[in-house]
């Protein structure tokens, strides 16, 4: 349905509005218990025809948002993230994108194309590479996990991110992780992300984001049956602000279960 395709789609649709989180831990993947791959490029994979260039490459945003709009037009999220892959490997680091950043992006491709395995290494080495990205790699590799069955390993991820305290210092990083668990049907531990992220918002003074967080927290929290709150009154405040209807995105999406 209609809600689904926003859901599937919403990296495309938020690829403007990425914060950036600085060098994650690194080798932090250990907690997942997989080697790193060796395919820097996706070595082993069948690249296709991705087009030739004489001409060094530079990784940076706008390349990698016209191969994701494109793969949100087109629907082959595959064919982008083997461009992405090969670009994160070869293309010159020298503008503000890091390469952590770049296979970070592959990865979210290739979860996209339902090859969560693929994702979880391009995930692990953008721990590897560390750099700035738009949130902490361990939130979608804990995705990637969730999806292969390795649900003890995904939590183990969220549970250090959680005692750390550093994914809860980043709004994209508890957006991420509060829509995985609510998809798992773990609604008072996405309630407690959603928070957590709003609160950094509106330390932050990042209204945007903020919106898009409390939007999930409502419907996490009617979910959960508990009463309005000052988060809800604060959703009202900002959506009159902006003179719009209120986004309310599903806690879970469309069609889906917790085994998802």
């Amino acid at each position: 349905g209609a809600d689904q395709d926003v859901w599937d789609n919403r990296s495309a649709v938020r690829i403007n509005g990425r914060d950036k989180v600085s060098d994650p831990v690194r080798g932090a993947g250990a907690a997942a218990g997989n080697s790193l791959s060796t395919a820097g490029a996706g070595e082993g994979l069948d690249m296709g025809d991705l087009g030739r260039s004489t001409h060094m490459v530079v990784l940076n945003d706008d390349l990698f948002d016209e191969i994701e709009f494109d793969a949100a037009r087109t629907g082959d999220h595959r064919r982008a993230a083997l461009r992405m892959n090969h670009l994160a490997a070869t293309a010159e680091q020298a503008g503000s994108m890091s390469r952590a950043e770049a296979y970070m992006r592959a990865g979210d491709q290739w979860l996209l194309a339902d090859e969560p395995a693929i994702a979880a290494e391009r995930f692990e080495l953008a721990m590897a590479e560390g750099g700035t990205t738009f949130a902490d790699p361990r939130a979608p590799l804990a995705r990637a996990l969730f999806a292969l069955g390795r649900r003890d390993e995904g939590q183990a991820l969220i549970r250090e991110l959680d005692n750390q305290g550093r994914g809860k210092s980043d709004p994209r990083t508890c957006d991420l992780i509060a829509e995985l668990l609510a998809e798992q049907g773990d609604m008072d531990g996405a309630l407690h992300w959603a928070t957590a992220g709003a609160d950094e918002c509106r330390r932050r003074g990042d209204r945007a984001e903020l919106r898009l967080l409390l939007s999930l927290r409502y419907r996490i929290r009617n979910d959960l049956g508990l009463p309005e709150d000052d988060y809800d009154r604060l959703l009202d405040e900002l959506t009159a602000d902006a003179g719009e209807g209120p986004r309310l995105r599903p806690a879970r999406p469309a069609g889906g279960t917790a085994d998802n």
